[in-house]
């Protein structure tokens, strides 16, 4: 099994990633610019934690040294606010939807990832 990144698969792989490291950025906004979000989920006492968490794993996400790590910290902040929203009664399709697009991006950007 090869491990080469097709060109087509880079370019797919880099608008995904851009795509998702604006939503993150743009979700980690919203958490300091409305904290009374994280209030109604009983996160007031991390409302700048969390934003700053995100902030830092968008960012390990999209450089290529750092993608591993990011991956990995995007996973899990993704599997919080799931859990965050089946707790709160709230729908987990969309952070559900957001987890696979980091995982699919994951294995675009780093084929030797399904290497077993």
């Amino acid at each position: 099994m090869t491990t080469e990144i097709n060109k087509t698969s880079k370019i797919i792989a880099w608008v995904i990633s851009g795509l998702l490291a604006a939503l993150f950025l743009f979700s980690a906004s919203a958490k300091f610019l409305h904290p009374e979000q994280m209030e109604q989920m009983k996160l007031g006492d991390w409302r700048f934690i969390i934003p700053i968490g995100e902030i830092i794993s968008a960012l390990l996400f999209l450089i290529p040294k750092t993608n591993k790590i990011g991956l990995l910290l995007l996973s899990s902040y993704m599997g919080g606010a799931i859990i965050i929203h089946m707790t709160g009664g709230m729908s987990i399709i969309t952070p559900s939807v957001v987890l696979i697009l980091v995982w699919i991006t994951g294995f675009l950007r780093n084929p030797e990832l399904l290497k077993s």
